[in-house]
């Protein structure tokens, strides 16, 4: 457990109650890069016990069931209406740009040029071959454009269905 009594797992992790799964991630990997015992500037003790922390807030917030427990434990509900007033005597710590991670999900990068350019082949290709398909179909003189059905092949059609099927 905590060895402050004030602070909390998300303090830990410098995150709100709120925080999403990814945020709690992001949060996670960055800390942990951070005060790792091998590529921190830290005394080791110190960062094993900090890089312990880290870790163990990690474990309790990243699994809904124990999150929800503890949760419970500090007295947060994210249903909550009344939320307590933020203290305005302290500036809020500046975010953290993300856009500047190493870490980016796959849903919030943006696209690369060659990926651009793959998409614009794809669809240059898919319009070429509907061209294509229809362009020898009008040269072949097919009427599968515009099939016209009389009603005697209809009828025939069906009596034959009606037939077969009984």
């Amino acid at each position: 457990m905590l060895q402050n009594s004030e602070s909390t797992y998300y303090a830990v992790l410098g995150l709100h109650p709120s925080a999403s799964p990814i945020e709690i991630r992001r949060a996670y990997r960055e800390l942990s890069k951070r005060y790792h015992p091998d590529t921190t500037d830290l005394p080791n003790a110190i960062a094993t016990v900090k890089f312990q922390e880290i870790n163990e807030a990690y474990a309790i917030l990243s699994s809904p069931e124990r999150r929800f427990n503890y949760d419970i434990q500090i007295g947060y509900s994210r249903w909550s209406v009344i939320q307590p007033p933020t203290d305005l005597n302290y500036p809020l710590p500046p975010r953290y740009d993300w856009t500047k991670s190493a870490y980016l999900d796959a849903t919030e990068r943006p696209l690369s040029s060659g990926e651009i350019f793959a998409l614009f082949m794809l669809g240059l290709t898919l319009v070429g071959c509907l061209f294509l398909a229809i362009a020898i179909a009008a040269i072949r003189g097919d009427n599968h454009l515009h099939p016209q059905l009389s009603l005697i092949d209809l009828s025939s059609t069906l009596r034959q269905f009606w037939i077969l099927d009984f």
